[in-house]
């Protein structure tokens, strides 16, 4: 049984949601953002929180049940508040900085690294070793946060590259003579 589909969420001031079929609307006073749930679960609003039902006891039903309150909760806190991620930048040489809408990043190629910052996500560059990737969409912060990633993920011998601030990387010993 699913712990976590067994919570109803529940709705904030100022966000309200709204059911036509199987499509969930929240709309928020910063936001608003629609979302299809599978035949698999019912979802149903009453005072004041959405709570999200299994039909059937099948395992596909199971798995959906937990899924959908998940995303239907990431939908209610986004709609009021941003989510953020925060990405520290090691080594020597290694920098960003926001130019309109790109983002500009050394990494030792040979070449600048130019990053397109995808609609409905902000990315700020406080220094030049540090980044914030902020938007209402839990989901694509994080997929903008591991492509940034991507482009120079941090080594295990010197612990260069882009990490996740507060990410531990374990080092390993280098050569021995």
């Amino acid at each position: 049984m699913s712990r976590i589909g067994k919570q109803p969420v529940a709705l904030p001031d100022g966000v309200t949601a709204s059911i036509s079929g199987q499509t969930l609307e929240i709309k928020g006073p910063k936001d608003s953002k629609s979302f299809t749930a599978t035949d698999d679960v019912t979802i149903a609003v009453e005072d004041g929180q959405v709570t999200v039902t299994p039909r059937g006891k099948s395992k596909r039903a199971r798995q959906q049940w937990g899924m959908t309150r998940t995303v239907i909760a990431n939908m209610v806190h986004g709609a009021k508040e941003t989510f953020k991620k925060e990405l520290e930048i090691n080594g020597v040489g290694y920098r960003a900085q926001m130019q309109g809408n790109t983002l500009k990043l050394n990494l030792g190629y040979s070449h600048d690294v130019d990053f397109e910052v995808p609609e409905g996500v902000t990315v700020t560059a406080t220094k030049p070793t540090e980044l914030v990737v902020e938007g209402h969409d839990k989901q694509l912060v994080g997929q903008v946060a591991a492509n940034i990633r991507d482009w120079r993920r941090p080594e295990p011998y010197k612990g260069k590259g882009i990490r996740y601030k507060g990410e531990y990387i374990f080092q390993k010993e280098g050569k021995k003579k």
